[in-house]
């Protein structure tokens, strides 16, 4: 495992941990088993949505081979971007207190589109994509788990600042792969 792929494993897992941590704060009647369903939940989806972005981008690689690094860095700015925005917004946690099948679908889908977007700039990169997909969705299981014990525990110190860190996360890298990209 690189670097770079724990790195954006991190970035795409802050969406996760921080509803995690938000049910963990508003959630008086913890149990060990919000963990366990939040973690599996969210750490399937974040392993799956890159492989459906990294199928759609493979599927349009020769069309675009010759600017996709602009691209990749598009959509992680831009990802990265809305990340930072969306954890500046007031009302911007949510209490989740319910964790029906109906609400678990809709979160794991919510907290994994960023996924999908950077499942389409591995492709971009002629990335294979199974690793990343493995890494992620532990990374995303491991830290929405350990989440929802964190805002258990520690509801007043902990806030939306995990988002910023992963937004600035995903700018970077984007900026990486352009540099790297441009300049060999």
């Amino acid at each position: 495992m690189d670097i770079t792929t724990l790195l954006i494993a991190l970035s795409l897992a802050m969406d996760a941990f921080s509803v995690s941590i938000t049910h963990g704060l508003g959630n008086k009647s913890f149990k060990p088993t919000d963990a366990l369903k939040l973690g599996i939940s969210f750490g399937l989806f974040q392993a799956i949505m890159p492989v459906f972005g990294w199928l759609a981008g493979v599927s349009i690689m020769d069309l675009i081979s010759g600017f996709d690094h602009w691209i990749a860095l598009g959509l992680l700015c831009f990802v990265g971007g809305r990340m930072i925005y969306e954890s500046t917004k007031k009302g911007a946690e949510k209490l989740i207190n319910s964790l029906s099948i109906g609400t678990l679908l809709m979160l794991s889908i919510a907290t994994s589109i960023d996924a999908l977007a950077v499942g389409m700039s591995l492709s971009f990169l002629n990335v294979p994509i199974v690793t990343p997909a493995i890494i992620i969705g532990i990374v995303t299981f491991t830290l929405s788990f350990v989440g929802v014990y964190l805002g258990n525990r520690f509801r007043h110190f902990l806030g939306n600042k995990i988002e910023v860190l992963g937004g600035v996360i995903l700018i970077a890298i984007g900026l990486r792969i352009l540099l790297e990209h441009t300049l060999n």
